[in-house]
């Protein structure tokens, strides 16, 4: 709690009304005096930041939206110098990428001046079955989220324990022939794994195990952008 206790209520209730709340529903998730939670509620209301649904019931409003798109994205932000250091450390193009359902998507990346690389444009939408960053972002999901593709995929159970257990993930012609990555968490402040920063490039040049040359500093740069 802040100490600015208003504002720790109003907080609170909108906690409480992420997937709906009736005012009886608020007083007892919120434990604050009824008359209290429905001031705060119609003043969230007025505000634009809680909206009624078609039983009446609060739930988050579009001016919360409206804030959160304002907002510059500190993850994108801090990963640029750090995608072009990674880069210039390890002589391969880095990247970043998030989940998406059963997709990653490449959010932010630093290519390789020149010479044999691997080029994974911004917006490119890959697959959650290949690839050393896909083993990242299942690494540490929940088995219910991870057993359904499973079936689908080039690396097994046993791939992704490993995965958790070192820390970092390498990956050789999976996604792609020729083609060898290393990939390391990204982690918000709670721990939870909310992206995967990887460095990708030929075979040839990475070899058969990728991790052991580049692993060290993978790892330290998704350390770095880890709790922003």
């Amino acid at each position: 709690m802040s100490g600015v206790g208003v504002l720790d209520k109003a907080v609170v209730i909108l906690a409480a009304c992420v997937d709906g709340a009736s005012l009886a529903e608020l007083v007892e998730r919120t434990r604050l005096p009824r008359a209290t939670a429905h001031r705060l509620a119609q003043a969230l209301e007025i505000h634009r930041m809680l909206v009624r649904d078609t039983q009446g019931r609060w739930r988050p409003g579009p001016r919360l939206g409206e804030l959160a798109n304002a907002a510059p994205d500190v993850l994108l932000t801090a990963a640029e110098p750090l995608l072009s250091a990674l880069r210039d450390a390890t002589g391969e193009s880095a990247q970043l990428y998030l989940r998406r359902a059963d997709e990653r998507i490449c959010v932010a990346a630093a290519e390789r001046a020149s010479g044999l690389r691997d080029t994974v444009p911004v917006g490119s939408v890959l697959p959650m079955t290949a690839g050393s960053a896909a083993q990242i972002l299942l690494a540490w999901e929940p088995p219910e989220a991870v057993m359904p593709l499973l079936p689908r995929c080039k690396f097994t159970g046993r791939t992704l324990a490993e995965v958790r257990r070192r820390g970092w993930a390498q990956s050789v012609a999976e996604r792609e022939p020729g083609v060898a990555s290393v990939s390391a968490p990204i982690r918000d402040r709670t721990g939870r794994v909310i992206a995967s920063i990887s460095v990708s490039g030929p075979i040839e040049r990475l070899g058969r195990r990728p991790g052991d040359r580049h692993a060290m500093a993978v790892v330290r740069a998704g350390q770095r952008l880890s709790g922003l």
